[in-house]
């Protein structure tokens, strides 16, 4: 194909803020086809926004479009089962929002329609792209300077940071709290440093302390504390199925000194600790010759992640090959939080089965 056509669903915050500009920013590959949300006039502004020349309230019909190669779902996460099954349904490659979907049932019945109709879908779990992450996975992953990775720490903890707008405070429509918007990120990023082993069990515990208190203060716009309906901080331990174990902690409301997006990467020839927003953003502890060395990079690449996650895909596309983010590590995230919610609600460690068969 000259150019692949592109068709968005959902004209929000995250379509026009992020979507929109990177897949404008490839007009050499890229024609922005189409437009659908049911509020026709946020998708009419963006349409002017972008010179998109197709406006739909039916996401439906519009992913009949013949001119459509790509379909971006970029809707709350309780639409994006619907939206993604219709789009591939259709013959169309998928773009999904992150996380995939709720709930495990929900991104496995994605994960297999994409599979049986053989189109990609890719999460867009852009922290991968990033300069930090990009030159880890080379280091661990690519060349084994860590070793046997055994353990990790991932953090995604804000301080007051419930958002204001949205659903993210609705448990029917988000599947959950922080754990599933912002852990997400930080839990893809440091399974794919370490190889993305399947997930086999997990233990851990939510709780809501101030996101139901009319009190607490809202440095990310004040909530409505009589409708939040979900977890303000959770934390799970984490089985893989190659013997390696994973902590995760992820908060919208805590009280701690400050917000933290880290991970800590245990290897038995070397340590990593990743700290992207920090002005250390990787350090590495290792011994040789029974002599310890602490290392840190010095030019690490300044990449926007969500260009080069928008571009990835698109070359994918292009070249017919697998989706660089897979509906199947979505899927694996949700299970994981599948697992945790329902530890914390019966106070046992859950099995996962990440079986699509």
């Amino acid at each position: 194909m000259s150019k692949i056509g592109v068709g968005f669903i959902g004209a929000g915050g995250i379509a026009q803020g992020q979507h929109m500009p990177s897949y404008a920013r490839l007009s050499d590959r890229v024609q922005m086809v189409a437009v659908a949300d049911v509020n026709e006039e946020s998708a009419r502004a963006a349409a002017e926004r972008f010179h998109i020349p197709h406006v739909y309230t039916d996401y439906r019909e519009m992913v009949q479009r013949d001119d459509i190669h790509v379909v971006v779902v970029a809707t709350p996460n309780f639409l994006h089962k619907d939206a993604t099954i219709a789009a591939l349904e259709a013959g169309k490659h998928v773009h999904c929002e992150k996380p995939l979907a709720r709930n495990a049932h929900e991104a496995r019945e994605m994960v297999q329609t994409a599979r049986r109709v053989g189109k990609l879908l890719h999460v867009s779990l852009q922290w991968r792209f990033s300069g930090v992450a990009q030159f880890l996975h080379k280091y661990i992953v690519q060349e084994g300077n860590l070793g046997e990775v055994y353990y990790a720490r991932a953090h995604a903890l804000r301080r007051r940071g419930i958002p204001g707008w949205g659903v993210f405070i609705d448990k029917e429509k988000q599947g959950g709290g922080p754990l599933i918007d912002i852990g997400v990120h930080i839990l893809d990023t440091t399974l794919w440093l370490m190889g993305y082993p399947k997930p086999v069990a997990a233990f851990g515990a939510t709780y809501t302390k101030f996101g139901n208190r009319p009190d607490v203060v809202g440095l990310m716009g004040q909530w409505d504390h009589t409708k939040f309906t979900v977890e303000d901080f959770a934390v799970g331990l984490i089985r893989l199925e190659n013997g390696a174990t994973v902590t995760l902690e992820s908060s919208f409301c805590a009280n701690i000194e400050r917000d933290e997006f880290n991970t800590l990467l245990l290897g038995d020839k070397g340590g990593v600790f990743a700290d992207p927003m920090s002005e250390r953003p990787v350090r590495i502890a290792t011994e040789q010759n029974r002599t310890l060395y602490n290392i840190e990079p010095a030019n690490l690449p300044n990449v926007n992640s969500y260009q080069a996650n928008v571009e990835a895909f698109v070359e994918a596309v292009r070249n017919n090959t697998p989706a660089p983010i897979p509906g199947e590590h979505g899927y694996y995230l949700n299970a994981i939080m599948d697992a945790i919610y329902e530890s914390s609600a019966t106070g046992r460690e859950v099995r996962i089965d990440v079986g699509l068969d």
